[in-house]
């Protein structure tokens, strides 16, 4: 078949156009995704709001809440550790939380859970009338009725793109865990195999935390509270004869010992640490490293170096070598009151 001169120009025009605008036929199909609609935005809004899900990652206190982009949470590793030392947790995995509210504004979706990280209170809360000589509110004061709140704002690129309610809780794995049906069943998926496997068979391995050895034993029915030379730890108890007996030994937050009396009179030792998991900033370093700036003003003058610690006398007390004993070791002494029951220079003593 013969094309006309006409047909032929009007087919190298299509072909020549894309390439003149610095396309070719494949990048032409490929467009960016639509902005979220309007009946979409309120769908969203509709199937998360007031959603009960667990969490899969930690959650600080205070008002800086998490951001998630790309499957990446931030703060995360240790600047999140730092967070979590210095205020402490808002929620940890495994915690069953509810969405409280859901902005989607710009390039992100907010989610606020348990209320969010400030106590919002209603028209009728702010509402007070005087009693007597007092006054007091209508509404009553629950102290329980905000938890512990925090959010997380899942980010787009330049905008957020049509979604549906599946890809959107596929994108909020990382935090949440829509499909979870138990506490345990959500916890176990933010441990380590190793750990999770453990658990799974209430087994204990070394290294493990408290969080990891109550979901593997439950609490303890016995525990112990001692002193090994200058370090305290805590011997917990499982089981008793005529089986098997657990004697789980932690410092800290650690389990560093697991010593199991069998029923035939032998026993096993095991110290060694087989799981090895993320350390946890000192909560007392954090918080010191953020009250006193790397700069802080000195009343010193220059070249005056500060006063040290009395000299120690041992390793736990001062020296007391040419003091004069104290008039009334009961009474106030120079530097404030004697605490009740404790005699002079040493810890609180409370009898049993």
């Amino acid at each position: 078949m013969k094309l006309s001169c006409r047909t032929t120009l009007l087919i190298c025009a299509s072909l020549i156009a894309p390439i003149a605008f610095g396309q070719t036929p494949s990048a032409s199909k490929s467009s960016p995704p639509p902005h979220l609609s309007t009946q979409t935005r309120e769908d969203l809004i509709r199937a998360f709001n007031a959603e009960l899900v667990f969490i899969r990652t930690p959650f600080p206190m205070g008002n800086k809440g998490l951001t998630l982009k790309d499957g990446v949470i931030s703060p995360s590793g240790a600047e999140l550790q730092r967070l979590m030392a210095l205020w402490g947790p808002a929620v940890k995995p495994g915690d069953e939380v509810r969405i409280t509210n859901i902005v989607i504004k710009g390039d992100r979706i907010h989610f606020e859970i348990n209320g969010g990280p400030i106590k919002k209170q209603k028209w009728y809360e702010h509402i007070q009338v005087s009693v007597g000589s007092g006054t007091t509110g209508v509404a009553p004061n629950d102290q329980n009725a905000n938890p512990r709140g925090s959010y997380v704002d899942l980010v787009f690129d330049h905008y957020v793109p049509e979604i549906n309610p599946q890809q959107l809780k596929d994108l909020c794995r990382p935090v949440f865990d829509f499909d979870a049906k138990s506490v345990v069943e959500a916890y176990l998926e933010t441990v380590p195999p190793k750990v999770k496997e453990a658990i799974k068979n209430h087994q204990v391995l070394v290294g493990m935390n408290r969080e990891m050895l109550i979901y593997a034993k439950g609490r303890p029915p016995r525990k112990i509270r001692e002193k090994d030379g200058e370090t305290d730890y805590e011997e917990w108890i499982y089981g008793e004869p005529p089986q098997d007996v657990d004697f789980v030994r932690l410092i800290g937050d650690e389990v560093v010992r697991l010593e199991t009396m069998k029923v035939d009179g032998t026993k096993v030792l095991r110290t060694a640490k087989e799981v090895d998991l993320e350390p946890k900033p000192n909560a007392a370093n954090a918080s010191a490293a953020d009250a006193r700036p790397a700069a802080a003003p000195s009343l010193r003058r220059p070249g005056e170096t500060a006063a040290g610690p009395p000299p120690l006398n041992g390793n736990t007390r001062p020296s007391t070598v040419g003091l004069p004993p104290p008039s009334d070791p009961g009474g106030p002494g120079p530097g404030g009151p004697s605490p009740p029951n404790s005699g002079p220079g040493g810890p609180p003593h409370f009898s049993s």
